[in-house]
C-alpha cells in the first residue's frame, strides 16, 4: 500500500479535500490509525503531557521523541509520520537542527518533522528542506513557548498579531515548509491564512476552514476528563475503562477471576 506523502498533502489542498491527522505515541495506536485510514500521524511532543506526566511539553527530550517515533513507525505502513522536534533541538543553530531533524528520518522512521515558530525559523526550515527533510510548521499557540506566551491562550486576536501570523506563515511557505499547523487561532483568521497559502493548513482549534485537522488521539477518545475547548469527544472511553479496572479488582478480590475457563 502506497504511503501518504507530502505531495499528497498538497494535492488534497488543490483538490479541496480535507486532511485527517491524529497523534500516536506507540505502535498499537499507530496500527489502528493506519487501519482506519488516517492520512498522517503526528508523534507530538504532547506525549510529555499525555504519556510522561509532564505539565508542559518543555521537558520532553530528543531521545524520548525518537523512542516514541520509532515505535510508531513500526506500527504504521501507510500514514505519513511527522516527528515533533522538542524544545531546544532546533533553536541553537542550523547545523545542530539539521543533525537532530535527520535523526527523526534516519533513526525514527519518520517522513517529516514539525517545528514551532515563524520568520525566525525560516533559515532553519530552508536548510532542512535543502537537505531533503520535509518540514511542517506550527504557528499560533506554540506549546514550547508557553511560559513566554503566559499560558494556553488564543493567538492572533489583535490586528497586529494577525498580521504577524500571516507574515510568519508566508515566510514558512517561502522557506519550503509543506504544511503549517494553526493552533488556537480565531477561525476567521485561520480561514484567511488558508486562502493566502499554497501549502495546506492543519487546524487544531482553528475552525473548519483549514485544509485539515489534527487532534490528540487521547482527547478525541474521551480518555481525559477535561480536554481543551476545541476537542470533540468522538468516543467516551474514560468511564468504561475505569469501570473495567474496578470490575477486575472486584473479581480478583472475590476469587471470581480467574475462573475455570481462564485456568489450566
Amino acid at each position: 500500500m502506497k504511503r501518504f506523502s507530502i505531495t499528497d498533502f498538497i494535492a488534497k489542498k488543490q483538490a479541496g479535500q480535507k486532511i485527517a491527522m491524529l497523534t500516536a505515541y506507540d505502535s498499537f495506536t499507530a496500527a489502528l490509525l493506519d487501519e482506519a485510514g488516517i492520512e498522517s500521524i503526528l508523534v507530538g511532543d504532547s506525549l510529555g503531557n499525555v504519556m510522561l506526566g509532564y505539565e508542559t511539553t518543555v521537558p520532553v527530550t530528543l531521545e524520548e521523541m525518537l523512542h516514541h517515533t520509532k515505535t510508531v513507525s513500526r506500527g504504521c505502513k501507510r500514514a505519513l509520520i511527522v516527528g515533533d522536534m522538542p524544545f531546544l533541538t532546533y533553536h541553537t543553530g542550523v547545523a545542530e537542527a539539521l543533525r537532530n531533524a535527520g535523526r527523526f528520518l534516519q533513526e525514527g522512521g519518520a517522513q517529516a518533522v514539525k517545528i514551532e515558530g515563524g520568520k525566525e525559523r525560516a533559515e532553519t526550515v530552508r536548510a532542512m528542506v535543502e537537505a531533503g527533510i520535509p518540514v511542517m510548521g506550527h504557528l499560533g499557540l506554540t506549546p514550547q513557548s508557553i511560559h513566554q506566551l503566559g499560558g494556553f491562550k488564543v493567538q492572533g486576536r489583535s490586528e497586529e498579531a494577525a498580521q504577524k501570523l500571516l507574515e510568519d506563515a508566508l515566510a514558512l511557505e517561502a522557506a519550503g515548509a509543506f504544511a503549517v499547523v494553526l493552533e488556537c487561532v480565531p477561525a476567521a483568521l485561520a480561514a484567511k491564512l488558508t486562502q493566502a497559502l499554497r501549502i495546506p493548513t492543519i487546524g487544531i482549534g482553528g475552525g473548519n476552514e483549514c485544509d485539515g485537522q489534527v487532534l490528540v488521539t487521547h482527547d478525541m477518545l474521551g480518555i481525559f476528563a477535561k480536554p481543551p475547548k476545541f476537542v470533540k469527544k468522538f468516543a467516551q472511553l474514560r468511564e468504561p475503562m475505569i469501570q473495567a479496572f474496578q470490575e477486575y479488582k472486584k473479581e480478583v478480590e472475590a476469587k471470581v477471576f480467574p475462573g475455570p475457563e481462564q485456568s489450566y
